[in-house]
């Protein structure tokens, strides 16, 4: 599976660690985000992340800022992109089970290594459980990304 990953300047440590992580479970990583600790504004980082979901250049990504939180918001900006600011696994689980997320975001001054590891393998490993409820609510949410 190939996996796009993007940061800000304050998220360049976890990100890296995080990519090591995943290459290490065999996965392809594709980074979009920075690598230096200079600002860099998380709107453009995550703007790199959901083009390359929407132009099918990598399947799921994974967004990293300070808290998670504003880079979230700058994908979801994005038609088609499903992006969840999680701080723990179960959610991080829930929202690929239930909103077939495909951005997983957190936050490199809230949680630690081992907890955006933890984070970054739930979201991996579940697949979208395609239940009418969940995938009438997907439509429904497509529909709002139409109306504007």
């Amino acid at each position: 599976m190939k996996i796009g990953i993007s940061n800000d300047h304050s998220a360049v440590e976890l990100k890296n660690s995080v990519m090591k992580h995943l290459q290490e479970k065999g996965y392809e990583v594709v980074n979009y985000g920075t690598d230096s600790t200079e600002s860099y504004d998380y709107p453009i980082a995550g703007s790199k992340l959901a083009k390359a979901i929407q132009n099918e250049e990598v399947e799921l990504g994974i967004a990293i800022c300070g808290t998670g939180v504003g880079i979230s918001i700058a994908c979801n900006k994005h038609k088609g992109i499903r992006a969840c600011c999680c701080s723990e696994a179960t959610s991080a689980r829930l929202t690929r089970e239930h909103n077939d997320a495909n951005i997983i975001c957190f936050g490199a001054r809230i949680v630690s290594t081992e907890l955006a590891n933890d984070i970054v393998d739930a979201f991996l490993t579940t697949p979208f459980s395609n239940g009418e409820r969940h995938k009438r609510r997907i439509n429904q949410i497509r529909e709002i990304e139409y109306i504007g």
